[in-house]
């Protein structure tokens, strides 16, 4: 099974395990993420979400199913929905990174509320080298995340993101020898003051990004017009 969750100690826990394609998901995957995520939203109030392989996190979309893509796949795009939904649902969200975190998995990483960085992580968006863009809220939420200039480098010239550069620049959190321990350690705390969490969630989280993403969806048609055309 590629997406698994369980509940443990109050702790919602979503494991990634699709090592064949390096963690990489099509549809059936994004639709399995939603409905677990879903699932543990009504039982608890922190989700962990990892990786079985420590050697990566997520490569993001499945190139195969990518490349048929049609202008209005993108303008209802799956990916984007799914990881909003996760962005804005009042649960707090960790993802432990503990290897590359390419493409829509960054955009899955960016979508949580906290990030647990492992030694071994690394940040990628190569999307404008294949002809489109990070529209899975990559352009938007690394923009808010770590400002412009740091975005331009990341989407525009392909530049990754080290471990230790994303924890100096306040992407994540350094984590200790063990990445998904560490990450419990603060979902229990969260746990202990779960309206309080929730609530400085959605004041941080007041800034609209709407129209930011609807950009995004529409771009990403067009390019997908001149791609897969």
């Amino acid at each position: 099974m590629a997406i698994q969750s369980q509940i443990t100690d109050g702790i919602g826990l979503i494991t990634l395990d699709r090592p064949e394609k390096a963690n990489a998901y099509d549809r059936a995957h994004l639709e399995s993420l939603q409905t677990q995520f879903e699932h543990l939203s009504a039982h608890v109030k922190v989700v962990v979400i990892h990786s079985a392989h420590s050697r990566f996190f997520c490569a993001g979309a499945d190139l195969d199913e990518m490349n048929d893509a049609k202008p209005e796949d993108a303008r209802n795009l799956r990916s984007q929905r799914v990881f909003t939904q996760i962005a804005r649902s009042p649960v707090i969200s960790i993802a432990v990174i503990e290897g590359p975190a390419v493409a829509g998995g960054f955009e899955l990483a960016l979508a949580s509320d906290l990030r647990v960085i492992g030694p071994n992580a690394s940040f990628r968006l190569p999307e404008v080298s294949l002809g489109i863009i990070p529209a899975a809220g990559g352009s938007t939420r690394l923009t808010a995340t770590l400002g412009a200039s740091i975005a331009k480098h990341v989407i525009l010239a392909n530049q990754p993101i080290s471990a230790a550069q994303a924890v100096a620049w306040g992407l994540g959190i350094q984590a200790d020898e063990d990445a998904l321990e560490t990450a419990l350690i603060w979902a229990r705390q969260l746990a202990l003051n779960p309206d309080a969490a929730q609530s400085a969630k959605r004041i941080i989280d007041a800034a609209a990004e709407d129209r930011s993403l609807r950009d995004e969806r529409e771009a990403q048609a067009v390019l997908y017009g001149k791609r897969n055309g």
